[in-house]
Parts: structure tokens; C-alpha cells; sequence
């Protein structure tokens, strides 16, 4: 079920919210009269609003039926429009339905957002005024998690895991927002985009490609109103408020990453730099577009509030089967019926140091490792020509996952640098962001085969 704000009842802005959003809405004297009205409003959980959103809090969206949908700052759908005839009837008729609860799933149809009937250049963002609004969960401060992760039917089973995939349309321009739910869509249904930036690039467009395969249905970017209605009916939209804990600002952090090996092997661990840093790779976030949505805010100070995308739960399956794909740049894993699982942007191997042709196998799964640097069999960096020892942490080179290969000294791994997978080379391992590796370690096990193809 969405988290709803609670407004505190202000008769006083009541004919302001009235004309704001064109709807007539319930109050506490309301629940006898609801039987002389047109419409009323009903919030999430099917009972009449009682507490009155203020003048300017609210905005109003049709659904595919037609009706319309309050929603608030934050794109939390907060209440809908119902006819009075239907919710006397599915409250018991004569009785005082204003004071009986009706669940959502007695209606017809759950409304599901379509059109706005404002309009505007992009989802509405939180203004810096409303930073101290109350967290989507007051008791714990964090962010809700969906439910459940959507089942889509998949088509037809290729022949063989790659399906030919039809080229995605041209996309028109799209604001940072509807690209940030294109990308928390995605995210969330286990083909990443990558880090989420609220740009559309080759990562995003790769992940559109492995949606096609694994569903059969070529989802168009521009097409928000549908990439809405489906984060919305998941149990939130794009974008969520998180609390900055104490244990956030504590850290550890350090102060900067040496480039050099020598100098890592001297640090006790290999952490975040920053609360932004951290906090950027829990949302699966890009630092820069983080700190852009949340101008001007401490991050270091616990307590205070940001705005963050709605990231799911892991993707969970059985994985037998891995693609590293060179050309495309990216790992694709499937099941033993030969269905995608999940699909995740990478860098591949480099001209100087190319990874692994043909298939090998997974051998070990390693979780938050050390890295030994060995420039003997591994490759020289800088003047270190001495076996060293990177203490784990999440900025060491290998992030926080290792996969070993059965070819030695190749590895699927986490990178310090979400940012950069999919876009620059690799010493001839699979590089994904530390959560994708995270999450596709959960779905292997020793002995499952990696094919590398061109």
C-alpha cells in the first residue's frame, strides 16, 4: 500500500483547495451529506479524506478511466476521485459510510495515472521550502520498499539466450525526470541502466533492448504516462524522501582515494569518501544528479531530509547461465529455461589487456574482498613492481563483490567508479556498479558458465 501524508485540517484554506483542484472533497461534517453530492474523495486506503491537503500541497491527474487522482509534492497519490452513488453503495448503503473503511480492490477499477491535466516541463520536484516535510516512513526514516517486483509474461523462449532485438525507435527530448522514472522503471524490473542520472545514454538504451528480449514488448521512453501509471500501481513513484541518520553522517570516510597502489595497501579500508558518496550508491544514484536534486542541503547532518529515487529490491531468480557481451558492453543472465533473468551494463576487457574468450566458469563468490595486486601476472601500475595488499571497502578496485573466473586472475566484479561502467576499459575482468554485482551474485553459484562473445 503507498505511504500517505497526513494534512492537518485547515477549514480556513478549505474553498482555496476546493478551487485549486476542482473536486469536491469530504470534511468531518461531510459524512452524512456524502448521499447529496456528485464526487467525492477517497484516499488510498478507500475511506473519505477527513484532513483537507492545504492550497498548493495537491495537484490533479486523470487515470485511464477518467477520474481523477490527487497527488502531492512528492508524486505520492494521496486520494481519488469516486462517485457518491458508488461509494454509498460499496460502504452499506444508508449507513454512515463516512465512518466505514472500503478497500481499494472493491472498486471497479484501481485508477491508474495517465494525463495530467496541467501543464508542466517535467514531474514536479520538491521545492527547497518543503526540505522539512515528513519522511514517506516517519516510524524508521526510510525509504519504502515496493512490495513486490512486477511479473511481466515473458515471449516466446529463443532458440538460444539472444533473441534478436528489434533497433528502439528514435526517442524525443525528455526531461531529467521522465528519464529518472524511465530508469527507476527499469531498475527495478532487473535490466539496469546503470547509474541513475536522469539522462538517456547507452546504458539506458541497452537496458530498453534486454526489456524487449525478456518481454517481448518495446517499451517507449516517451511514452511517461504508462512508465507512471506502472511505478505508481508497483506502490511508489520515482521519487522518495530519505532521513539522513546519525549512523549516515558517522561514516567512516576518507578523506580521498590515492591512485597509487602503495599508498591503498597503507589504509585500513577502502571506504566512501563522503555522506553524498555513499548515500548516491544506495540509491543507485549518480553523485552529481544527487546533490542537483538536493541544492544547497548538509549532507552531513543527521535528521535532514533529501530527495533520492525509489529503488526496489534486489531481483531475485536461479541464474545458470552468463553472457558477457563485448560489442554491447553489458552481462546478461538467464535461467535454465533460457529466459533473461536480469541484465546489467559493463566494461569488458581492454585492448591492452583483453578479458577471456569462450567459456569459462564461476569459481568462487567472494563478498566485500581485498585485492591482491601482483604486477607480474596481473599488470604494472605506475613504478609498484612489489605484491601488494588493498585492504575491502567499497573505493577498493574491485568494489564490494569478486566473482573468480576458472581462468585465473579474471574475475565479474564491483567498481569505486559506478559512473564510468559501460563507458571506459577494464584489466580484463567484468566490471558492473557494486550493486549489480551484488545483486547478480545473489542469483549465482560456483560452477555456473560465462560465455564471453564479440
Amino acid at each position: 500500500m503507498m505511504t500517505t501524508f497526513r494534512f492537518r485540517p485547515k477549514a480556513a484554506v478549505l474553498a482555496a483547495v476546493l478551487v485549486t483542484v476542482g473536486i469536491v472533497s469530504a470534511v468531518p461534517a461531510f459524512a452524512d451529506q456524502y448521499r447529496g453530492q456528485r464526487m467525492v474523495v477517497v484516499d488510498v486506503n478507500g475511506q473519505l479524506m477527513r484532513d483537507i491537503p492545504e492550497a498548493g500541497s495537491v495537484r490533479v491527474i486523470t487515470d485511464t478511466q477518467g477520474r481523477r487522482l490527487l497527488l502531492d509534492n512528492w508524486d505520492q497519490v494521496i486520494g481519488f476521485e469516486i462517485p457518491a452513488w458508488q461509494y454509498q453503495e460499496r460502504s452499506g448503503g444508508g449507513q454512515r459510510g463516512a465512518e466505514r473503511r472500503i478497500e481499494p480492490s472493491q472498486f471497479p477499477d484501481r485508477p491508474q495515472p495517465l494525463r495530467e491535466q496541467v501543464s508542466r516541463e517535467e514531474f514536479p520536484e520538491a521545492p527547497r521550502a518543503r526540505i522539512e516535510r515528513r519522511d514517506l516512513n516517519p516510524t524508521t526514516g526510510t525509504v519504502p520498499t515496493r512490495p513486490k517486483i512486477i511479473e511481466v509474461p515473458a515471449a516466446e523462449e529463443p532458440s538460444t539466450p539472444q533473441q534478436q532485438a528489434q533497433p528502439a525507435p528514435k526517442t524525443p527530448k525528455l526531461t531529467k525526470a521522465q528519464v529518472t522514472a524511465l530508469q527507476v522503471y527499469l531498475d527495478r524490473n532487473g535490466v539496469s541502466p546503470g547509474v541513475i542520472d536522469g539522462r538517456m545514454g547507452s546504458n539506458v538504451n541497452k537496458a530498453l533492448d534486454s526489456w524487449f528480449e525478456a518481454t517481448g514488448e518495446r517499451l517507449d521512453p516517451a511514452d511517461t504516462d504508462l512508465i507512471v501509471s506502472r511505478l505508481a500501481s508497483d506502490g511508489s513513484l520515482a521519487f522518495a524522501t530519505y532521513t539522513i541518520t546519525a549512523e549516515d553522517a558517522a561514516g567512516p570516510f576518507i578523506a580521498s582515494i590515492p591512485s597509487d597502489y602503495a599508498e591503498k595497501a597503507q589504509l585500513e579500508r577502502m571506504s566512501y569518501t563522503s555522506t553524498v558518496e555513499m548515500l548516491a550508491e544506495r540509491f543507485h544514484m549518480d553523485e552529481d544528479y544527487l546533490k542537483a536534486l538536493n541544492p544547497d542541503v548538509d549532507f552531513t547532518l543527521p535528521g535532514v531530509q533529501i530527495k533520492v529515487v525509489a529503488t526496489g529490491k534486489n531481483k531475485t531468480g536461479v541464474v545458470t547461465r552468463i553472457i558477457a557481451d563485448k560489442g554491447r558492453k553489458q552481462v546478461r543472465a538467464y535461467d535454465a529455461a533460457g529466459k533473461l533473468v536480469a541484465a546489467y551494463p559493463a566494461t569488458i576487457g581492454s585492448t591492452d589487456t583483453p578479458s577471456p574468450s569462450g567459456e569459462v566458469t564461476i569459481e568462487r563468490i567472494a563478498h566485500n574482498p581485498g585485492y591482491t595486486y601482483n604486477p607480474k601476472i596481473n599488470f604494472k601500475q605506475g613504478n609498484n613492481d612489489q605484491i601488494l595488499q588493498v585492504p575491502p571497502g567499497p573505493n577498493g578496485p574491485v568494489g564490494t563483490m569478486w566473482m573468480a573466473l576458472s581462468k585465473p586472475t579474471y574475475g565479474i566484479h564491483g567498481t569505486p567508479e559506478p559512473s564510468a561502467i559501460g563507458k571506459t576499459q577494464s584489466h580484463g575482468c567484468v566490471r558492473l556498479t557494486n550493486w549489480d554485482a551484488e545483486e547478480l551474485a545473489d542469483m549465482v553459484k560456483p560452477g555456473v558458465t560465462v560465455s564471453f562473445v564479440e
